[in-house]
């Protein structure tokens, strides 16, 4: 398994960094974890195909996490001329949330006849849901954002990668990053608590805890990204975006 990471900033972009979005591509299969705004532009610095994505895993619906998925339609429709299904989970209420942006942004684009089949499926919590060889299992967390948001355990071709989503420390976490073989943590500051976000020095404290092999930070703000060089412990890597991690 190959996890690139397309975007590994905040929802403000800061240090320059995209939006989230990770690259997973394993047996034949690519899929994407979450898919903030600036998603197809960091797949084509990358290189990497959206053509041969074939489901993107929503974490929550805040738009630095979802409203790629309005260009991702656009582009499938007039760019790569798509006619192979797409399939998208997400909390309830993410198909309703995606058509309104959509609309939105680019008016009358959801009316317009795709080439190919749309699918949404809404997560239970706990509840694991197949999706061709991938399961996905939705944990919730603490993260308002108009609907349940969850950390997500993805488990295809032996492997667990799972990722916490935005939310406070909470829990659940330990249940989807336990034996997983890399979790992603979003880290957006260092040691001053912020508002439904976790800290370096949060996550550092519950690291047993969480029992992963590997832990990734991601969606850092500027105090956190003023501080990386002080994450020292070998079991944590800190993301950047283009970064490639063999799982």
């Amino acid at each position: 398994m190959k996890l690139t990471v397309v975007g590994s900033g905040d929802a403000f972009g800061s240090g320059g960094r995209l939006q989230t979005c990770f690259h997973v591509a394993t047996a034949g299969e690519e899929f994407l974890i979450d898919c903030g705004a600036t998603s197809l532009i960091g797949m084509q610095r990358l290189g990497l195909d959206p053509q041969r994505v074939s489901s993107i895993f929503i974490s929550h619906l805040h738009g630095d996490h979802f409203s790629g998925l309005v260009w991702w339609m656009i582009h499938s429709h007039h760019v790569t001329r798509r006619t192979h299904p797409l399939t998208i989970t997400g909390p309830a209420g993410i198909e309703e949330r995606f058509v309104t942006a959509a609309e939105a942004l680019f008016p009358g684009s959801t009316k317009v006849e795709r080439r190919f089949e749309l699918r949404f499926i809404e997560y239970m919590q706990g509840e694991a849901i197949d999706v061709g060889p991938i399961r996905v299992t939705p944990y919730e967390v603490r993260h308002p954002s108009g609907a349940p948001p969850y950390a997500l355990r993805i488990e295809t071709g032996g492997k667990i990668v799972s990722f916490s989503g935005d939310t406070e420390w909470v829990d659940s976490l330990i249940t989807a990053a336990n034996g997983a073989d890399l979790f992603i943590a979003e880290c957006f500051g260092f040691n001053e608590p912020r508002g439904y976000h976790m800290t370096w020095r949060e996550i550092e404290h519950h690291l047993d805890q969480l029992g992963a092999k590997r832990v990734m930070l991601t969606h850092m703000g500027t105090e956190m990204l003023a501080k990386c060089s002080e994450v020292r412990d070998p079991r944590v890597l800190v993301a950047e975006d283009g970064m490639i991690v063999d799982v």
